[in-house]
Parts: structure tokens; sequence; C-alpha cells
């Protein structure tokens, strides 16, 4: 039986062809650094930013890494529940107005007579 050669992790090449790849991957994509609405907002989005995390309080900061973690509900599921939702308040709305007009009857007759 053949033995096997041991697994060695490939260092970053330092020189040659391989190296400019790799330098190349580092540096930003020309494309979206010429562009001229990036060059506009990128400044003004880094000003809100610093002052939204002077402003903001870490409960709201935690806040939103916690809505970030939410499983949310996949299409059919949101569908099911926007009906069930739409169902429930045709019933309540259709109750309440049950007992609105008959209390709306009970004080004409009774008191306003």
């Amino acid at each position: 039986m053949a033995q096997r050669k041991p697994r060695v992790r490939k260092a970053f090449p330092t020189t040659g062809a391989q190296a400019e790849v790799s330098e190349a991957r580092k540096q930003p994509r020309r494309w979206l650094i010429n562009n001229p609405i990036f060059r506009l907002f990128t400044p003004i989005f880094r000003i809100i930013a610093k002052v939204l995390r002077w402003l903001a309080p870490r409960y709201f900061v935690n806040a939103f890494r916690e809505v970030r973690l939410v499983t949310w509900p996949n299409r059919r599921e949101t569908v099911r529940l926007t009906v069930a939702v739409f169902i429930f308040a045709i019933v309540f709305g259709g109750l309440v107005a049950v007992v609105d007009k008959g209390l709306d009857k009970i004080f004409k007759d009774v008191i306003l007579r």
C-alpha cells in the first residue's frame, strides 16, 4: 500500500504572477470607485453612520442585531398568516358591529324613551 503525502497548506505567493493576482483581489473594484454617485454619497453615508452611532442608544443597535437573527417566514406561510389576519379582522369587525347595534337599540328603547 502506497503512503499518502501529508496535506500542506500553501502560503500566499510573494513573487511572480500569482502575487500580482492576489494583490489585485485586495484592491477595491475600480468601476465602483469611479462611479460618480458612489463618490458623491460615500462621504455622506460615513457622516450619517458616525452620527447615528453617536446618537443611537445600545438598545437600538442590539434590537437591530436581534432582528437580523430572526427566521422570517417563507411566501406560503406569509400568505396563510395574512389570510388568517384578514379573516380575524372581518369576524371581529362583525362582532363589534353586532354589539354596537344591540347597545344602540337598547339605549334608544330603554333610556331615551
